[in-house]
């Protein structure tokens, strides 16, 4: 083992790379809410500002996946497709199998520079989460309970209000409102066998209010829906832990370019071109295990250098004062400074540990395990 793969097995590593983040965390979430004065004097001044602002936070992940764990990203496509991406406001259906699946698609907008602008419907309880939430209440994120008659309003406004979006987004939705595991599938194949529908090997039945009233609501703002079905090489199922731990993974994503034209308008014909995309990734992804590849050509986007300058500055401008602190509460000699210091290390440490389990399968949301028993 090298030098450099030894550092990153390393927990106290981890615990000031955690820092880091969250501490430029805290201070990106100051000066947004500091931002607020704009919105009555310039709204779409604010939405820039904002964005770039969210880029120095989220490209820290970012970092993470494409230069500490240098897990290479593959897409297969067509050159027509990748030529439009950052080019068009679109909306993302992406499957939820994995930890890192949403990191993955976080690379691919940062490659495509639209990872500032970058939007997703999400849930409720997230709004709540230090960093994560309150960034994305500034991005104007639209949230939802997951109960339609209460979400219905607020999602229709969150959404409309984003139709004079002033930089190009990707509008991210998981269909299937949950994260994959085999409960919550056994109990969707069940509701999709009461309702007639065709069952998933690899996914859960779509939701698709969500899915037809972004449509709706976007339609005139939104040029296509990019359907992203991911997989990894060598039967991997990554962790956000694994990532920090500079293990690498080979992720492939297989991207469909569909005009929102080709979509249909009436709400039940739109459910059910939903339902027949995830009949084809289904496909797709037995085609890719039992053969270890996507159909399309292969493209891989270069990284860029700017996630991992950003992470070089804030670990310049908040490394050097927390080790000078450090340094001078041991000098002291103090057994009261010693003891606080090493409470305040020992919190930090588990409020990391708390973000990362946000993302973690077997901590997830028990959403699915009884809800694809009630009508949509």
């Amino acid at each position: 083992m090298g030098f450099i793969a030894f550092l990153k097995t390393q927990f106290i590593v981890h615990l000031l790379i955690g820092f880091v983040f969250v501490v430029s965390g805290l201070i990106i979430n100051f000066i947004q809410l500091c931002t607020l004065v704009l919105w009555p004097v310039n709204k779409q001044l604010y939405r820039r500002v904002n964005c770039r602002l969210a880029y120095s936070l989220w490209s820290q992940l970012v970092m993470l996946l494409e230069w500490w764990s240098g897990t290479e990203c593959t897409l297969f496509s067509d050159e027509a497709t990748v030529k439009t991406f950052g080019k068009e406001h679109v909306i993302i259906i992406l499957n939820h199998n994995f930890e890192i699946d949403f990191l993955c698609g976080w690379t691919m907008t940062e490659r495509f520079g639209v990872l500032g602008s970058s939007k997703v419907l999400a849930k409720k309880e997230l709004l709540y989460v230090p960093l994560i939430g309150w960034t994305w209440y500034f991005l104007e994120i639209v949230f939802c309970k997951r109960k339609w008659e209460e979400d219905r309003d607020t999602v229709i406004e969150g959404l409309k209000r984003l139709a004079d979006y002033p930089e190009y987004m990707w509008f991210l939705l998981y269909c299937e409102g949950t994260r994959f595991t085999e409960t919550k599938h056994r109990i969707s194949m069940e509701v999709a066998e009461s309702k007639g529908l065709p069952k998933l090997k690899y996914h859960l039945l779509p939701r698709t209010k969500g899915f037809t009233t972004a449509v709706q609501c976007l339609r005139g703002t939104v040029s296509a829906v990019y359907d992203v079905t991911l997989n990894f090489r060598g039967n991997k199922n990554p962790s956000l832990l694994g990532i920090l731990y500079g293990k690498k993974y080979e992720a492939d994503m297989c991207v469909r370019r569909f005009p929102l034209e080709d979509i249909p308008r009436d709400e039940k014909e739109a459910a059910n071109w939903l339902h027949k995309l995830y009949q084809e990734k289904d496909a797709l992804q037995e085609m890719y295990n039992q053969e270890g590849i996507f159909p399309g050509q292969q493209f891989k986007p270069p990284r860029r250098p700017w996630t991992l300058l950003n992470f070089l500055f804030w670990a310049t401008v908040l490394l050097s004062p927390l080790f000078t602190f450090g340094f001078g509460v041991f000098a002291s000699g103090s057994p009261l400074l010693i003891l606080a210091f090493l409470g305040l290390v020992g919190a930090a440490s588990f409020g990391v540990r708390r973000l990362i389990g946000v993302t973690e399968i077997e901590k997830g949301s028990s959403y699915g395990n009884q809800e694809f028993k009630k009508k949509e």
